[in-house]
């Protein structure tokens, strides 16, 4: 897969059989697989003529290998993290994304040239494809606020713009003294920056397992002087860059950050990104002569060098849907990490709202809203609260977040107790109650970020031939006869988002009137709602009822080639609306439904005026299609995976109904839903 791996062209060939003699490698199922993937098969015993021998960069315990490796006389192939690694560092338990596997040396080691080394002296590194991903990911990585490590706090600020920025690095750190460097050179690198900067304030950064006691720093609070201070919060390596009006490194990775963000860093090592013109070295090496731009750079460390790992759907994967699940990974540790109190969840949903909600601390659940509200202030948590049950009278400063169904949600109904594969969380309000503003309605008016285009493109693209929507319950298509055909979906006549959403028409009977009204001469097509279709919620229409108004009762029909099928939809406030829409279909909208008022549809109902017009009265800016789909498919939600049980992007849930490999419900949940249809007259007790 491209930018799956190493360029062999540059870097030569790997032996298929790799001899290991270190137990990490038994332990650390990560490396195994990513190993197996790329085509490696890990050994023990001696190896052959053909074989080679595996070791981890330069740590203590390579010297095993090292030695075997050339009493056999075979190759030498070393492992290291890739430069976007995890949430946590390795010593906490995460395991990588990416590896670089080298069959020359290792990237931190200036003392042979290593495969990464190669790459940047001898590939070609000018291809226009290659070279606008890189200018891509360099962008999204920023946005995204996404690093080697990932555990800073988005919301801390830096200090005040203006200082010199000196990066610590760990002691006994190997690459430290493999970039031929030493701890004597952190101080050289401090008396430097004082030197050449006499006026301004000296910031210390120090190392993300420093901050974590983890490993001992080069710096410490003793260090600290009127114009030297140790900073020790975990604010954002882009921040901090951007604040800085020079950067000091020996070798950190936060060096070649640097330089991403525009600064030519001193560097007192010689780290993987010195020599190439993009640096101001100290120490310089005679044998990188070559000059690169900061986007060949990139292109060659993050997307040519590293061999990337899908964990989701167990594959290889190319750098961009390693940076897909890694932004799936840090937007669920940023919002959870304080935990959450979920008030007033239904006994059913738990489970699923638990392994969505609660990896980084279980949730706790309360049915008193008081009580909730005690408990989220004395652990210092925030509220989780299904959407529409939360009371109006919850605290402002607390942290609340409203949790619904995603629109690309299951293979099933969630009134039949399928669990959600997407939920949405709103700190604002909730995407159906157009009374106020939602997460979504700011997502919709953000310009795209970053390679949104592309991937909302490609997903758009994959979603239609898939022919997904929100269920994907199986249906066929009845016959049709020609001419304009109007589809008409029936909606939850109780659902939160008529009782909100809708304007003068409230009924399905009322919608299919206002549709025959507008549409005489069309074949109008009537599609029950699911839910209304199983008995278990009300909006059905007597048979006679229909007469006159739906020349075609769709029962049980694939809302999706329904949509192919006809030329407009015609509805209050459906889902379908949105899935038409995507489809490249008119819809008219008798409501306010979250797709309604940007422009792309024909509004009939109760429009915000805040979703056409800015408080000083000027007309906003109007959201394309694309943009429209990127906020409610990509941004909006969060996803989870069933069979890797982990948070991920939206393309692994698209993946997994497409090929029906989402997980089933389970006995338990399905005998509970035939219950449920058993006694669907009396919902109150289970709704």
């Amino acid at each position: 897969m491209s930018g799956s791996g190493p360029n062999n062209q540059a870097v030569g060939a790997i032996p298929r059989r790799l001899f290991y003699y270190n137990a990490g490698f038994l332990w650390q199922p990560r490396l195994r697989r990513i190993l197996a993937l790329a085509g490696q098969q890990l050994c023990l015993g001696r190896p052959g003529p053909e074989d080679g021998v595996i070791v981890w960069g330069r740590s203590p315990y390579a010297a095993r290998g090292e030695a075997m490796a050339a009493r056999y006389g075979v190759p030498l192939v070393r492992l290291e993290d890739a430069f976007l690694r995890s949430i946590r560092p390795g010593r906490m338990g995460d395991a990588p994304l990416g590896l670089i596997i080298d069959p020359l040396g290792v990237h931190f080691d200036s003392a042979a040239p290593s495969a990464l080394e190669a790459l940047l002296a001898r590939a070609p590194l000018d291809d226009s494809n290659l070279l606008a991903r890189a200018r891509d990911g360099i962008a999204r990585i920023r946005a995204l606020d996404l690093s080697k490590y990932n555990l800073h706090l988005s919301h801390l600020a830096p200090p005040a713009p203006g200082y010199v920025l000196v990066v610590d690095q760990t002691v006994g750190d190997a690459s430290i003294r493999h970039s031929g460097a030493s701890a004597a050179r952190f101080a050289e690198m401090l008396a430097v920056a004082q030197t050449e900067h006499p006026r301004a304030p000296i910031v210390i950064k120090t190392h993300p397992e420093t901050q974590l006691g983890l490993r001992r720093g080069h710096f410490s609070p003793a260090d600290q002087t009127d114009r030297i201070s140790l900073l020790t919060d975990p604010v954002s390596p882009w921040a901090l860059l951007e604040g800085a009006v020079a950067v000091y490194t020996v070798s950190s990775q936060l060096g070649f950050e640097a330089i991403l963000t525009g600064h030519r860093p001193r560097v007192f090592g010689q780290p993987f990104y010195a020599g190439w013109g993009l640096t101001a070295d100290e120490f310089p090496l005679d044998r990188r002569k070559r000059s690169l731009t900061k986007t060949q750079l990139f292109a060659a460390a993050m997307i040519l060098a590293p061999t990337w790992y899908d964990p989701c759907r167990d594959q290889l994967c190319s750098f961009e849907q390693a940076l897909d699940q890694l932004e799936a990974e840090a937007r669920a540790h940023r919002e959870d990490r304080a935990g959450h109190v979920a008030l007033g969840m239904r006994l059913w949903k738990r489970g699923r709202l638990q392994a969505v909600f609660g990896r980084e601390k279980p949730l706790q659940f309360q049915d008193n809203p008081a009580k909730a509200v005690a408990r989220a202030r004395k652990t210092g948590r925030g509220l989780l609260v299904w959407a529409g049950k939360d009371p109006a009278d919850l605290p402002p400063d607390l942290v609340i977040r409203r949790v619904e169904d995603g629109f690309l949600r299951s293979r099933g109904l969630g009134a039949n107790l399928v669990p959600p594969l997407s939920l949405v969380t709103d700190d604002l309000g909730i995407y159906y109650n157009p009374g106020r503003e939602s997460r979504l309605e700011r997502l919709i008016l953000t310009p795209l970020p970053p390679d949104a285009r592309r991937r909302c493109e490609k997903f758009l693209a994959a979603l239609i031939a898939a022919r997904l929507s929100k269920y994907n319950l199986p249906g066929s298509l009845p016959d049709l006869p020609e001419g304009p055909r109007v589809l008409v979906p029936g909606q939850v006549e109780d659902d939160a988002s008529i009782r909100l959403g809708a304007g003068s028409v409230k009924t399905n009977l009322d919608l299919l009137r206002a549709a025959r009204s507008a549409h005489p001469k069309a074949t109008l097509i009537y599609k029950p709602h699911p839910d209304v279709e199983a008995g278990l919620r009300p909006g059905a229409i007597a048979p006679e009822a229909l007469h006159g108004l739906a020349d075609i009762v769709a029962d049980h029909a694939d809302p999706i080639q329904l949509i192919e099928a006809c030329d407009e939809v015609f509805t209050i406030t459906s889902l379908l609306g949105f899935e038409a829409l995507l489809r490249g279909k008119r819809v008219t909208c008798l409501g306010a439904p979250f797709y309604a008022g940007w422009g792309l549809t024909c509004d009939l109902g109760p429009i915000p005026a805040r979703r056409q017009f800015a408080p000083d009265g000027h007309p906003l800016p109007r959201p394309g299609l694309l943009t429209l789909a990127h906020a409610a498919l990509i941004a909006y939600p969060r996803y989870y995976d069933p069979v890797s049980r982990r948070p991920c992007p939206p393309e692994v849930v698209l993946h997994r109904l497409a090929a029906g490999t989402d997980a089933p419900t389970g006995f338990g949940l399905r005998l509970l839903a035939k219950l449920q249809g058993r006694f669907a007259t009396h919902a109150r007790f289970w709704r």
